[in-house]
């Protein structure tokens, strides 16, 4: 967009940067007067809606391209590159004819059995269903379809298919050659006793009993700092379902295009499926296929089929059901993809949250159209926006972006959505909508038994896997009706969670009647500071927190970044660039470069730690007396800032070459002593409850791990963690990953005792925070804990 943005006159610009959402109706018809004319914006506009520029045509050269590659490597045995050149070619193939719809059939018997040769054989029988459902009389399909029933033991299934292969061969060679492998599955089947693997035959069902249970009736509320908000009528206790819910829209980030589903959000299996229309989106199953696109009419080939086959392949035919992610998608649901389908390919070339916001739009304008009413997107989307605090130059921005999309979205509805101001200006303020209220779908990328697990040995332990079990990765965007009006706290009593695109929320803690049930927003306390969490808050979201994080003093804003006394015996914390001012009894004024904060002094509960490290703050004497920076909070000492800083520098920076030095051959003889001594050097001037001691015994901890010394590592991370508890608190779910890391060590330690006292620390806090969906999320818990009973006692 800055080729556009670069033609926009100076004066115009200031126009649109002093403009209020009041007025957005004027400088929008402004700025679409000025472009709508240019040829720049013009040619902008057919590269992203002309089919004929477009990227994502479906072409059968591509298809036929791929595939030949693909034999190819199937010949030579590298199964893995044939597997990528099928499904590429699966991909680019159209099925708009019965010649069209003969190659998809098989390229997917083709990706078939590459899969069967790969071990993927519940994979390999649904590419085997799906040639079948567009071509039953294909005898491939018939045969690769026994053989993999086969191979799971399922001899019903797999003489069945079979017989239906040899009834329809007509090659006496290729009979006789069907004939025989029938033969050895009636022998297996007879002479064997074991009960075969189950095969559905079809997707894998994901049914999630809780997404059917009712969660609490919740109220909105209103108040002064915060605006809407929910609560509830009744006491809430730990660990409750508080609300779930599927998003009005959702996006699936760019990052993630190639290796989730662009329905769902889940990881893609082997047999991927596209769209049917264009080769932008992938999904896992038909289902999500269908969900997005709505249904397709392929081209069913006809045959002849004896009478007493009809019935087992009509099973196969429909032998592919469709999958639960949740609640009843398709109830009341808006085909997300169809508007950005049809050979152009803006979707994926404009930014998520635009996209997103069409998408939003769509579920309106359809939403509108269901009930007969009149569309105005603002009607229907009862968001609050921020766009008055956006900065000149995003205010632009969301006028250029917002023109651009209205002629995206006109191609397809036309005089639904005419080319106006009036329709710029309500696109801009759905996008800013968006930019508040759409959040970031997370999902926990675990790792599996063989890579957790398989190469546990004194010298090759996990490899990175042992320090990061489970990994957090932000998969989507979506905007949720209800789960937006959940307000922020830095120290949160619920916790929000993701099931595909389903959005979860359960409370962590007991929550009082009509106290408002607060989700984080992404800062938490003992995450950054005060000064940290007010700048990302206010960037992001435009608002100043005023939880009781961010009210009140409290031990992790004291020391998480602290500088150690240079007493010896003294606990206090010394602070790089913040003054402390005590006020009238109760307060403090908190200065340094991001502002000035005036917070409370904490409970008398809270106060033995906070006391340890900051006692000259609540004493009762010296009221309007300051603590400057470089001075100790308890005891007043003045600290050499500047030697400490550069000590700390100097401490880290070893750490993390050493670290690097395990990825090259330069690994120094005295590796642990110049680990432990920089360690050392960096607990001398830091804090002892400071984070980056935390992070700098993770790192050690990491390293002792690579090289072997698992019980140094198990003290590094045992340091790691009790500094953590001080920050977050003892359930934190910090705390929990923190402790699966603590496990997989001691597991490879032998400790049979120690991992499963961690373990069972483990599960109490994500159930806690996960419930029984702990299993689901993460499924190597299991496996772990699987694993430590079976050491020695």
């Amino acid at each position: 967009m800055e080729r556009l943005t670069s033609l926009i006159p100076d004066e115009l610009k200031r126009v649109i940067g002093r403009s209020a959402p009041e007025n957005l109706t004027m400088t929008s018809s402004l700025l679409l007067d000025f472009l709508r004319p240019l040829p720049q914006f013009q040619q902008v506009i057919r590269e992203l809606t002309d089919p004929d520029l477009a990227l994502c045509r479906k072409s059968k050269e591509a298809a036929l391209g791929s595939k030949q590659k693909g034999n190819e490597c199937f010949m030579k045995g590298d199964y893995v590159e044939a597997l990528s050149f099928y499904s590429h070619a699966l991909r680019h193939a159209p099925a708009n004819s019965e010649m069209d719809v003969n190659l998809v059939a098989t390229l997917y018997v083709n990706r078939a059995s590459t899969m069967h040769k790969l071990g993927l054989l519940q994979e390999c029988i649904r590419d085997c269903n799906r040639a079948i459902s567009i071509f039953p009389a294909y005898v491939k399909a018939w045969y690769r379809r026994g053989k993999a029933n086969a191979s799971l033991k399922d001899y019903k299934h797999a003489t069945h298919d079979l017989e239906v292969a040899v009834s329809m061969e007509d090659n006496p060679s290729r009979k006789s050659q069907i004939k025989g492998e029938l033969s050895i599955v009636l022998s297996e089947s007879s002479s064997s006793n074991e009960i075969g693997m189950v095969s559905n035959n079809g997707e894998d069902e994901k049914v999630d009993s809780l997404a059917q249970s009712k969660a609490l009736v919740l109220q909105c509320v209103s108040s002064p700092h915060k605006g809407r908000g929910l609560t509830s009528a009744h006491d809430i206790p730990p660990a409750s379902l508080v609300h779930h819910e599927e998003p009005l829209a959702a996006i699936l980030l760019k990052s993630c295009r190639e290796t989730h589903c662009h329905f769902c959000f889940d990881e893609l299996p082997a047999d991927i499926l596209f769209c049917p229309s264009c080769t932008i989106p992938v999904y896992c199953s038909k289902n999500c296929q269908e969900q997005a696109f709505g249904k397709h009419d392929t081209y069913l080939s006809k045959t002849n089929l004896a009478t007493d086959l009809e019935k087992h392949v009509m099973n196969a035919i429909l032998a592919n059901p469709t999958r639960s992610t949740g609640e009843d998608i398709c109830s009341n649901h808006i085909l997300e993809h169809r508007h950005e389908c049809g050979g152009a390919h803006w979707s994926a070339v404009l930014p998520p949250d635009i996209v997103l916001a069409a998408r939003l739009i769509v579920t309106s304008i359809e939403k509108c159209k269901a009930s007969g009413t009149i569309f105005n997107p603002l009607d229907y989307l009862d968001f609050v926006h921020n766009y008055a605090q956006n900065p000149s130059v995003s205010k632009l921005e969301l006028h250029v972006y917002a023109i651009v999309l209205l002629y995206c979205l006109h191609q397809y509805y036309n005089s639904d959505f005419p080319l106006s101001g009036a329709s710029v200006a309500q696109l801009i303020l759905v996008i800013s909508q968006i930019k508040v209220n759409s959040m970031a779908v997370i999902h926990m990328k675990s790792h599996n038994r063989d890579e957790a697990f398989g190469k546990c040995s004194k010298f090759f332990i996990f490899e990175e896997h042992i320090t990061q079990d489970t990994k957090q990765v932000k998969v989507a965007q979506a905007i949720y009706s209800r789960g937006s009006l959940f307000n922020h706290s830095c120290q949160p009593n619920v916790h929000a969670y993701f099931l595909s695109r389903t959005l979860f929320v359960r409370s962590v803690e007991v929550v009082p009647a009509w106290c408002p049930l607060e989700l984080s927003y992404g800062p938490q306390a003992g995450e950054l500071d005060l000064q940290g969490r007010q700048k990302l808050l206010e960037e992001q979201y435009s608002f100043q927190c005023r939880c009781s994080s961010c009210s009140e003093l409290n031990l992790s804003d004291l020391v998480m970044n602290s500088f150690r006394c240079v007493r010896p015996y003294c606990l206090g914390a010394v602070l790089e660039a913040t003054h402390y001012k005590r006020l009238e009894s109760n307060f403090l004024q908190v200065s340094n470069a991001s502002g000035t904060f005036k917070l409370s002094l904490p409970l008398l509960s809270s106060k033995k730690d906070i006391s340890d490290v900051a006692r000259m703050l609540l004493h009762e004497r010296g009221a309007n007396s300051h603590i400057a920076a470089g001075h100790c909070m308890s005891c007043g000492s003045c600290c050499d800032l500047e030697c400490s800083t550069a000590g700390s520098k100097s401490s880290l920076a070893n750490i993390q070459r050493l670290k690097d030095s395990l990825d090259s051959d330069q690994i120094p003889d005295a590796f642990v002593s110049e680990m432990l001594s920089s360690l050392s050097h960096l607990r001398s001037v830091r804090h002892p409850y400071s984070k980056i001691v935390a992070e700098a015994d993770d790192n050690v901890a990491e390293a002792f791990v690579r090289i072997g010394e698992l019980k140094l590592a198990v003290q590094h991370c045992v340091a790691s963690i009790e500094i953590l508890e001080k920050l977050y608190g003892s359930n934190h779910i910090v705390m929990g990953h923190e402790l699966m890391k603590l496990a997989s060590i001691q597991l490879c330690t032998g400790d049979r005792t120690a991992t499963l006292s961690s373990i069972d620390r483990v599960e109490s806090i994500f159930l806690l925070y996960y419930g029984s969906h702990v299993d689901r999320i993460f499924p190597h818990l299991k496996v772990l804990r699987t694993e430590a009973e079976r050491l020695a006692s």
